[in-house]
């Protein structure tokens, strides 16, 4: 799920593809973040890699869909704890970000609210994800994770992070 995809107008009816035919339009809403474990006087984060659309494996913040009626901040805790085997308490919201992409039969607009949690807990494993979408899961400091992960607006969400944590 790029957020690096062409925005195509959206009309009435749906967005428009560049043939001028229109695919529904479906909104999904997110929760995930960046959970942190101080570990030796370092601060660590959880990342998770899973395969994106074209089958390349990538690291990203784990995050997924709100389930019922749960809240953007209980999802996010679930969803770490999912995809991490970590636990954690929120601490506060990092930023919402939202992109578009397509499949064959409609087009997503996703919204995905991130936040900064406190590890509580766990340990490192991708046995717990329901959707079996993460494939491997890894603390890597904090001053480094900007550099594995593969989207822009994750490497902000850590900048943004970074400077509430550390100031910078």
């Amino acid at each position: 799920m790029s957020p690096h995809r062409t925005h195509l107008p959206r009309t009435a009816s749906g967005a428009r593809r560049a043939g001028g035919h229109s695919l529904p339009v479906v909104d999904e809403t997110s929760a995930g973040g960046l959970i942190v474990d101080v570990q030796g006087g370092k601060a660590f984060t959880a990342v998770i890699a899973r395969r994106n659309r074209g089958g390349r494996l990538e690291w990203c913040l784990p995050k997924g869909h709100l389930e019922g009626n749960e809240t953007a901040e209980q999802a996010a805790v679930r969803e770490i704890h999912e995809e991490t085997g970590i636990t954690g308490r929120v601490l506060r919201h990092l930023a919402t970000i939202d992109y578009w992409f397509s499949g064959d039969t409609h087009r997503v607009h996703k919204v995905v609210h991130h936040f900064l949690l406190e590890a509580t807990g766990g340990t490192l494993t991708t046995e717990n994800d329901p959707d079996h979408e993460a494939e491997d899961v890894a603390w890597v400091e904090l001053d480094e994770v900007a550099r594995r992960l593969a989207y822009p607006n994750e490497r902000r969400i850590v900048a943004a992070a970074r400077e509430i944590l550390v100031g910078e």
